[in-house]
């Protein structure tokens, strides 16, 4: 549980650290071309918002008027979809996947842990397929979607990523079945 809550986190702060990266570029890039050309960077904004179906007229006042009040805050939001304020954050994230997977490793770690050995694997798999439901209507409670849906993608995922798992170690001769 602690070494996979490790390996998440890790793998979460890399990922968004790269995503936090290419915001932060993207941000750079945009402040230098509203140094370097602010006129051209106003038609452009301009442009956006007349293929948003604004007037040609409406779209320049909506530029300039959201120019003024923040030039970068305005392009980063009509071009890129960005808030300068809400680039991601990697610690967050890390914290966030460590404390997902020890929660969800805590069913299938009883299971290992207190069932008895000739009953342990096919039992502790059928935890995690019932952590992976119950992590799957809570995703879908909290985003508003399917619950259905949402349990059947995470029981057959983690049922072939448990399959696949337990295949490679039979072929390496590495089960855990004693």
């Amino acid at each position: 549980m602690v070494g996979g809550s490790v390996s998440m986190a890790l793998g979460e702060y890399v990922s968004v650290s790269s995503q936090r990266d290419s915001q932060e570029a993207l941000i750079d890039k945009e402040r230098q071309e509203l140094r370097e050309d602010p006129d051209g960077e106003l038609v452009e904004l301009a442009g956006l918002y007349e293929k948003q179906g604004l007037s040609p007229a409406t779209a320049r006042q909506v530029a300039l008027e959201l120019t003024e009040h923040d030039a970068l805050a305005a392009h980063l939001a009509a071009e890129l979809n960005l808030d300068e304020l809400e680039v991601a954050n990697p610690w967050h994230a890390a914290l966030a996947s460590a404390a997902s997977f020890a929660v969800g490793a805590v069913l299938p770690l009883l299971a290992i842990l207190l069932l008895p050995a000739d009953i342990r694997i096919p039992l502790t798999f059928l935890a995690v397929l019932v952590a992976l439901a119950i992590t799957g209507a809570i995703s879908a409670n909290v985003g508003g979607s399917s619950a259905r849906r949402a349990m059947t993608r995470l029981i057959l995922g983690g049922a072939l990523a448990m399959a696949f798992t337990y295949f490679v170690g039979t072929v390496l001769g590495t089960t855990g079945i004693v």
